[in-house]
């Protein structure tokens, strides 16, 4: 299983990850965001995949899923009914509703599409001017 991590102390909030996101998918809205905390650090804010996602609970369609093989929280917009459940289930205020349409969930897919083997290839990683945004494998 693969996670993105972020190193903050390197972070300097150019959003060169954002605008990768936006590039990679293809879209007019980023999947990640920059956010500052109270002492103005900025942190990269994106899906985390996590192990028991209530996104994937609250889901009443089955749109958002849980990828047992590969552990990335998946959104098929086919099925996807707009309530925005998922969106308001999320403890980390990731999910939102893709801007223009108002119809998509705009979340972090690991650029899978990216990649002909569906392997993870997040565009905001590879083009992180400073290194501060890793891929990393975990158990």
């Amino acid at each position: 299983m693969y996670r993105i991590n972020i190193d903050r102390d390197k972070c300097i909030a150019c959003l060169t990850c954002v605008t990768a996101c936006i590039v990679a998918n293809n879209s007019c809205d980023a999947r990640d965001r920059i956010t500052l905390d109270s002492d103005t650090k900025p942190s990269q804010i994106f899906c985390r995949h996590c192990d028991a996602p209530e996104c994937v609970f609250t889901c009443m369609t089955g749109a958002m899923r849980k990828n047992n093989q590969n552990g990335f929280v998946e959104y098929n917009k086919d099925q996807c009914a707009s309530c925005y459940m998922c969106v308001m289930a999320c403890p980390y205020g990731v999910l939102k509703a893709d801007r223009v349409t108002r119809k998509e969930i705009m979340k972090c897919n690991m650029c899978v599409h990216r990649t002909d083997d569906g392997s993870p290839k997040p565009a905001c990683v590879e083009k992180c001017p400073m290194n501060a945004i890793i891929l990393s494998e975990v158990n």
